[in-house]
């Protein structure tokens, strides 16, 4: 965040060039104000911050910074106006911890921001005997707490009363700071008598949830506003867009003013030309559509329903009505997140089809199929409940508290909002890695034991010894599970829609696949077991392999037969551990494969791992004592291969097959109700 402009004793100073900070600009304007007032503006925003917000220059270049991104503005803006900071700290009694002052430190106190107030103060004994409070906070809040504002003069701390008109013209240059993206902030100030009671609240002034307000926070001395420029990162714009492709809803809960946030979401993409009611006129926040945007104190007011006794119950019918159309919140409190997370949690509106239909058409809303899955950001220790019940919490690692990050799921090490994006890629990658996984194993279960039990029950014996099953199942599969798990995530990922809740992990095309693959293995080893010996000229394996050993001359060995089965059975799980890198009937199976080299190298070391056992492993693997012949193997992986082809056969039945299931329902419905329509098939 930078400090892009000011306005102080009624002049407005906005800088345009990003090539000069907003303090240069000030001093080298022929309306700068005075040294007081630049001092008292210093003195305001070193004391008035936390000390967990720390800025480093090396010259005149900020080199590092830490805490607060709005404070570092402000501390930024001291600096360029040609003041340290610290310095200021460390000599005001009451606020410096060090030094002969430390032992003063009690006589300050520090009134800490909250959603309440929206207002964070300092109090600091005077010289002078009293003491001065320092103020900073949102622009209305402050200003409606004013009773004088500073004026440009000579003397030190000159302030006059401040009409109703320059009230006005306050709020005026912060709504137009707001139309330009910047987030405003009020400085002001009071010195109040040194008898005071700190605890006494106010009889007429409230604050923005309806509690009173502190006496020695009114009666205040407008310093000036500020308006820091918090520019989208490049990336985010595209990221949105990308969630939006993924079936993911983006929308903004902030505490900034109606206008900044319209600002905001319109750069980044929250906001589209359609929410507008007028797209020829300004983007603002009176220009918007209903519900499309509110702010904290509106929202509340809609979704809670006031009992006699003053208690409050969620509506969840009212926040049904508002939640599908809302883009951004402004102005809101972290309760008012927690309100977002739970509501959308808990919302069955989907369950309404005819609703569903009408946002549809109407708005052009599609509510997703089940409940909510919501994902939450948030830094402050307030944000930890709406953290927590969210389905999913995102922390910021750099700017979040660490009540922020113990109540997350996950922390955004960079604090970017693509890093959601990314997030959500390997989210859906992981999920994916899995359905390949049980794609490939359940193929393989279903070809072996039906190969098992035909066997068994033909000649009493099954073609693919123990061994041979233990070899498929804890060894090479074990190795698939990891070649198909390393699959790093693609951008296609991210053009599918999120899945259900409610939905099987197993897909129908997985189904498709599976069994489509294990008819085809089955296919082949029955082909094999019942012709092979008649087709390719060797002696029957259950006949080899019989427990002849009580009569003279037999010799215990295994057969050929049964290790080209056994062969050709792994092969035609290597080819499809290539087609199960895929789920959704992709026609070139290969695509990417040279982007793991895990996957390859794995299926590699699966291939070596095969030679070796059918042409060593001999009787320790139930395989012929010299291995297969060259025609053999070729006749093993040519069976093998012709998994790429079935696959191919399988798409095409299954996208016909599939196409035609739903023509038949549709119509099957339409029968069963006339005044249904349809668009399936036109």
């Amino acid at each position: 965040m930078t400090a892009r402009a000011i306005y102080t004793t009624k002049t407005d100073f906005s800088c345009n060039d990003p090539a000069i900070s907003l303090g240069e600009f000030v001093q080298k304007d022929p309306q700068s104000p005075n040294e007081s007032t630049t001092s008292l503006i210093a003195t305001l925003i070193a004391i008035d911050t936390m000390d967990e917000t720390t800025v480093k220059f090396e010259g005149s270049k900020l080199v590092d910074s830490t805490g607060n991104p709005t404070e570092v503005a402000l501390l930024v803006l001291a600096h360029d106006l040609g003041h340290d900071y610290q310095e200021i700290r460390d000599s005001t009694r009451g606020r410096s911890g060090k030094g002969e002052l430390a032992e003063f430190l009690v006589e300050g106190k520090q009134i800490g921001f909250s959603s309440a107030r929206k207002m964070m103060s300092w109090v600091v004994p005077l010289k002078s005997g009293g003491y001065r409070v320092y103020c900073k906070g949102a622009t209305e809040v402050l200003v409606a707490r004013c009773t004088r504002e500073l004026i440009n003069t000579d003397s030190e701390d000159s302030s006059m009363e401040m009409s109703n008109d320059s009230r006005q013209d306050i709020l005026c240059v912060a709504e137009a700071y707001a139309r330009r993206g910047m987030r405003t902030l009020g400085l002001a100030y009071n010195d109040i008598a040194v008898d005071v009671d700190f605890d006494a609240k106010s009889e007429t002034l409230l604050n923005s949830d309806g509690s009173e307000a502190l006496c020695i926070e009114t009666e205040l001395v407008f310093v000036a506003l500020v308006g820091i420029e918090d520019p989208l990162r490049p990336e985010v714009p595209g990221a949105i867009k990308t969630c939006y492709d993924a079936g993911i809803d983006v929308r903004l809960v902030t505490g900034d003013s109606p206008n900044t946030a319209v600002s905001i979401a319109y750069q980044a993409g929250i906001l589209q030309d359609f929410h507008f009611i007028d797209t020829g006129v300004e983007k603002v926040a009176s220009n918007l559509k209903p519900n499309v945007l509110m702010d904290g104190k509106t929202f509340r007011q809609k979704v809670y329903k006031i009992d006699e006794d003053g208690s409050k119950e969620f509506d969840q019918t009212a926040f049904d009505v508002i939640w599908p159309h809302l883009r951004v919140l402004a102005r809101s409190s972290p309760d008012d997140k927690l309100t977002l997370a739970h509501g959308l949690n808990q919302s069955m509106l989907f369950v309404d089809q005819e609703k569903c239909k009408e946002l549809k058409s109407v708005d052009n809303i599609v509510i997703f199929p089940d409940r909510q899955v919501v994902a939450m950001t948030g830094d402050g220790t307030n944000d930890a409940p709406a953290l927590k019940r969210a389905d999913i919490g995102f922390a910021m690692g750099i700017s979040g508290t660490q009540i922020a990050k113990d109540a997350a799921d996950i922390i955004l090490l960079d604090d970017n909002f693509a890093s959601i994006v990314t997030a959500a890629k390997w989210g859906r990658n992981v999920y994916a890695s899995i359905q390949k996984f049980l794609q490939f194993q359940l193929t393989v279960n279903i070809a072996a034991v039906v190969t098992a039990l035909v066997g068994s029950f033909a000649y009493a014996k099954s073609p693919l010894a123990a061994i041979q099953l233990l070899w498929v199942n804890l060894i090479m599969d074990s190795l698939a599970s990891l070649a198909l798990a390393s699959e790093p995530p693609t951008d296609e990922l991210l053009k599918r829609s999120p899945t259900n809740r409610s939905k099987s992990i197993i897909a129908s095309r997985m189904w498709a696949n599976m069994f489509g693959q294990a008819f085809y293995q089955v296919c082949v080893i029955m082909f094999l077991l019942f012709f092979g010996p008649e087709v390719f000229g060797f002696e029957d394996g259950h006949l080899v392999e019989s427990d002849d050993g009580l009569y003279p001359g037999w010799k215990k060995e295994k057969s050929v037969h049964y290790t080209l089965i056994f062969n050709t059975f792994v092969w035609m799980q290597l080819f499809n551990e290539v087609n199960s890198r895929c789920l959704q009937g992709e026609v070139n199976v290969f695509r990417g494969i040279d982007k793991n080299p895990l996957f390859c190298g794995i299926l590699s070391l699966t291939i070596v791992l095969q030679i070796i056992m059918v042409e060593f492993g001999g009787m320790a693997m139930s395989v012929a004592e010299d291995g297969l012949e060259g025609k053999y193997w070729g006749v093993s992986m040519a069976f093998g291969s012709g998994s790429l082809l079935m696959q191919q056969v399988i798409n095409i039945l299954y996208k016909y097959g599939y196409f035609s299931y739903d023509l038949w329902r549709e119509r099957r419905r339409i029968n069963s109700d006339p005044r249904i329509s349809t668009h399936v098939g036109q």
